[in-house]
């Protein structure tokens, strides 16, 4: 694992306590759970699916601060190369463009993906985001999600997924 790696998971993980840690006292929080399934941007992949758990701590109405965890894993074409899981660890800012909190956002995140499976290594990630969100709590989006070179293969491509979100949260 790069020195880099190790230095920037914890340093992800601070910093998103930090500002969770300000904001929870200030305004509402929510948690979501959802599912996703995706189209690797590789062809030596047939698809992805995936789980998460999402905090979402309101700084205001239209931004709020998401922090999530979950299990992403991408089915192999043949078995050339193993299936490719990785852990997502992530947070980031969400602007609605509604003055309501509700409505179309849009939502980038950054973090780490600790690899799980065969060959799999812990990347850096990155994941800009649209949805929608109703108030009752359900939520679309349709996100790209890169992990870089996650499989330690040589010549192994950069992993990344275009994936659609379906989940719903609640306030606590």
């Amino acid at each position: 694992m790069k020195l880099s790696t190790k230095l920037m998971a914890p340093a992800i993980a601070a910093l998103a306590l930090f500002f969770t840690t300000n904001v929870s006292a200030q305004d509402s929080r929510k948690f979501g759970i959802g599912l996703s399934l995706g189209v690797p941007t590789t062809n030596l992949y047939n698809f992805a699916i995936g789980a998460d758990a999402r905090m979402q701590f309101d700084v205001t109405k239209r931004l709020s601060i998401p922090v999530a965890a979950g299990y992403n894993h991408y089915i192999a074409k043949d078995n050339v190369l193993p299936d490719y899981g990785y852990i997502p660890v992530k947070t980031g800012l969400k602007y609605f463009f509604d003055p309501s909190g509700s409505g179309l956002y849009a939502m980038g995140e950054v973090g780490a993906a600790f690899g799980v499976t065969s060959r799999a290594k812990t990347t850096f990630l990155y994941a800009p985001t649209v949805g929608y969100s109703w108030s009752n709590g359900l939520d679309l989006g349709v996100r790209y999600e890169n992990t870089g070179k996650g499989v330690d293969i040589v010549g192994a491509p950069q992993m990344g997924q275009v994936a659609l979100r379906i989940a719903y949260g609640f306030k606590l």
